[in-house]
This record gives C-alpha cells, sequence and structure tokens, in this order.
C-alpha cells in the first residue's frame, strides 16, 4: 500500500500540541473536515463524520509525542493512522502518515490527503491562535 506523510510546523511547544491533539474531545475544534462531534463510550470514541458515525482509539497517554490511532469505520475494519508530535526549531512538527486503503481510487487518495493537509493547517491556527510566541 502507498502512503503519504504530511506535516506541518506550529510555533508552539510540542507540550502542548501533544495535549490539545492527544485529548480527542478537541478533535471538532480542528479535524473539521472529518469530525462533526465526538463521545467516549468506554475505552473508545465514537465520531460522527461526513460519511457516518466511526469508532476510534488512541494511543495510551505518553512522552514521546505519539499520538497514534486507529479507525474503525465499520464493524470489523480498523485503519491505523500513525501521528507524531516531535519538537522541531523553536515549535513542533506534526506528522500524520495517511495510508492507502485497498480499493482506494486514486483521486479519493488524493482528496483524503488534501483533507488531511486542511486539517492540518487548521491545528496550526488553532494552536498558533491560542498560544502566541510572542
Amino acid at each position: 500500500m502507498a502512503s503519504r506523510t504530511l506535516s506541518v510546523w506550529i510555533a508552539c511547544d510540542p507540550k502542548k500540541v501533544y495535549e490539545l491533539v492527544s485529548n480527542l474531545e478537541h478533535l471538532p475544534r480542528w479535524a473539521t473536515s472529518f469530525c462533526r462531534s465526538i463521545a467516549r463510550d468506554g475505552s473508545e470514541w465514537v465520531l460522527q463524520t461526513p460519511q457516518g458515525p466511526m469508532r476510534m482509539r488512541i494511543a495510551p497517554p505518553n512522552s514521546w509525542g505519539v499520538v497514534d490511532h486507529y479507525v474503525m469505520p465499520s464493524p470489523g475494519v480498523e485503519v491505523f493512522v500513525p501521528m507524531r508530535i516531535v519538537p522541531h526549531d523553536a515549535g513542533s512538527e506534526v506528522l500524520f502518515t495517511l495510508f492507502r486503503q485497498p480499493n482506494m481510487t486514486d483521486a479519493s487518495y488524493t482528496e483524503d490527503a488534501r483533507l488531511v493537509e486542511q486539517d492540518l493547517q487548521s491545528l496550526k491556527r488553532l494552536l498558533e491562535a491560542e498560544n502566541p510566541t510572542r
């Protein structure tokens, strides 16, 4: 399967970026192309998305900036989504790996990448507005 690692540099401390991204209650604030709302359901989360409800679980809290998650678009289907927040210069680099799924067309894979990039830019705007460095 093909993959793309998309990234964005954010002028914000990596710990603050991790705190916001790893708290899935904030997902609808920045992943607006994917998540309309979210609610906890035991150890998983249920997202309302443009494609309908999906389940999601995330890596346990850690000090390495790992925010890997698994999205379950339908029963028995689990999509692994690696995500990292790493220190870079005076801010953070957010890395999001998008794996092309089986039976995905070139057009839908390109559109998925565009939407992820849009959401990463939203995350950047949100964090830099809430945590000005000046």
